[in-house]
């Protein structure tokens, strides 16, 4: 059976899960799950997501994430490409870590029903799993979930975002409404233990494991609608959106580029005469790679760095401390609307 391609759009929201690859763990210690945290945040930060929920389970992991920006699959690659490579690196390791394909089930979140329904289900995760005493049912007890960051907002990431969650279940993000998250979520920890199946302790459940749209019938149509117009009248499966993503990469990328160059008093000509890895070109490097999706070659090509084989080593020049007066300099650059 062929595979549905990815639908991708601004403001998309995503249950995006992942497995080892043979259901092999992917997170051996408690490093690990710092590391995808820490590759997870840089994700955020070079597409702009979203992140409403997360947990990391072992051998997979969830989130619930959300595209401001049409680009979960160049986001995604980057992500999954780039763990992988650490994971590898740290443990001696090569080859595949992830599962062949990644799940990307999108969410209606136009009345908060469905999107507080996966935020559930990612949150309850570890109970249904059993990995702490359910009944104490105390659901922070797992580390490695944002629910305990809901609870705890001086704690939170700047890439997770609490609003949608509480809003569904009509709260608000001050001490009440994060004692009535807690309450509710235990309640629901409670349900779990005393189910005879875990598992499917929601009804909804089974849907968000086996579907690839959850949603009412008016969302469901619209991304039918928007599947149909990617298939099209050839029946090709192409990726949506692909050809417009990796443009308005290029587009942002160009706009911190040129203010880069603004904000260092450098011309494009100038760029032609300096070093290859001079300090300037390795900070402006440096901030395009960590907010943008555009590939290593476009930056390489546009910064006139050559081939740069150890591109790596010189976008992580600009830590060093002489290059901290260029990096003060770049600090307030931004993509214009």
């Amino acid at each position: 059976m062929p595979r549905k391609p990815r639908i991708e759009f601004a403001g998309a929201i995503y249950h995006v899960m992942s497995r080892g690859n043979r259901q092999d763990a992917i997170f051996l210690d408690d490093r690990d799950c710092e590391t995808f945290l820490d590759t997870l945040a840089e994700a955020c930060g070079r597409t702009g997501w979203r992140i409403h929920a997360f947990v990391l389970m072992g051998n997979h992991y969830h989130l619930l994430l959300e595209t401001p920006q049409a680009n979960l699959v160049a986001g995604m690659k980057w992500l999954q490409g780039t763990y992988t490579q650490r994971f590898n690196s740290r443990h001696n390791q090569w080859g595949h870590l992830l599962q062949g394909r990644y799940k990307a089930l999108l969410v209606d979140h136009s009345g908060g029903e469905y999107f507080q329904t996966v935020g559930s289900y990612i949150h309850l995760n570890p109970a249904r799993a059993g990995l702490f005493d359910l009944s104490a049912g105390n659901l922070s007890d797992y580390r490695w979930s944002s629910y305990s960051l809901y609870l705890h907002p001086s704690k939170r990431p700047s890439w997770l975002s609490v609003d949608r969650i509480f809003g569904a279940a009509g709260l608000a993000d001050d001490k009440t409404g994060r004692d009535s998250f807690r309450r509710i979520m235990q309640k629901r920890v409670v349900e779990i233990a005393n189910s005879a199946t875990p598992k499917d302790a929601d009804e909804r459940w089974a849907d968000i494991r086996r579907g690839w749209c959850f949603g009412n019938a008016d969302f469901c149509e619209n991304m039918i609608g928007k599947l149909d117009r990617i298939i099209g009248v050839s029946g090709k499966r192409e990726s949506f959106n692909g050809t417009e993503t990796k443009q308005h990469d290029e587009i942002d990328a160009t706009k911190l580029f040129e203010a880069g160059l603004s904000a260092l008093r450098i011309s494009e000509s100038d760029l032609k005469k300096m070093k290859k890895n001079c300090a300037e070109k390795c900070c402006l490097a440096q901030i395009i790679r960590k907010n943008t999706c555009v590939s290593n070659d476009w930056i390489k090509r546009n910064l006139r760095m050559g081939k740069a084989t150890n591109f790596a080593v010189l976008v992580k020049r600009a830590d060093e401390e002489q290059a901290q007066p260029i990096m003060q300099k770049l600090k307030n650059i931004k993509i214009s609307d």
